[in-house]
């Protein structure tokens, strides 16, 4: 099984994929050997919203209509612990790219660190594959 298959979703572009589970320090170190990488922080940035506008949406279209329990509810879904959940069961950690320190704390393990590379997979999608294709695995995997 490939990262892939646990989504759900084949990327036309892996450059995306990877560098969704390619963590900081590890991309760091690699250019400290001079070799172009490019780690997962703004993918992160765009999968953080990506992942509000679709659960504001999915919400909404489930009969939530005050502002109040839209924020409520989101906020709930997306708690960390929730979210390195997903990741956890998405088999995630098994293919995350980690510096040599991450690696020795078992950062791969950490729920901080499944629900950021969590993120970045969602931003990984949408540049990707789009919105409707965000929409579509963010839908599967909350069951809303």
């Amino acid at each position: 099984m490939t990262i892939e298959d646990n989504l759900g979703y084949t990327f036309r572009n892996k450059d995306f994929i990877n560098r969704a589970l390619t963590r900081k320090a590890y991309a760091l170190e690699q250019k400290q050997q001079n070799v172009g990488c490019e780690d997962q922080e703004i993918y992160r940035t765009l999968g953080d919203a990506v992942l509000k506008a679709v659960l504001i949406d999915l919400l909404i279209k489930n009969g939530v209509n005050s502002r109040g329990e839209i924020t409520s509810r989101k906020k709930s879904l997306e708690r960390e612990e929730g979210l390195a959940d997903i990741s956890t069961s998405l088999g995630i950690g098994a293919y995350l790219k980690l510096g040599k320190g991450e690696r020795k704390q078992k950062a791969d393990e950490e729920p901080y660190v499944l629900a950021e590379t969590f993120e970045a997979v969602i931003g990984a999608i949408y540049l990707d594959g789009g919105f409707l294709a965000c929409k579509g695995i963010i839908e599967k995997l909350f069951n809303i």
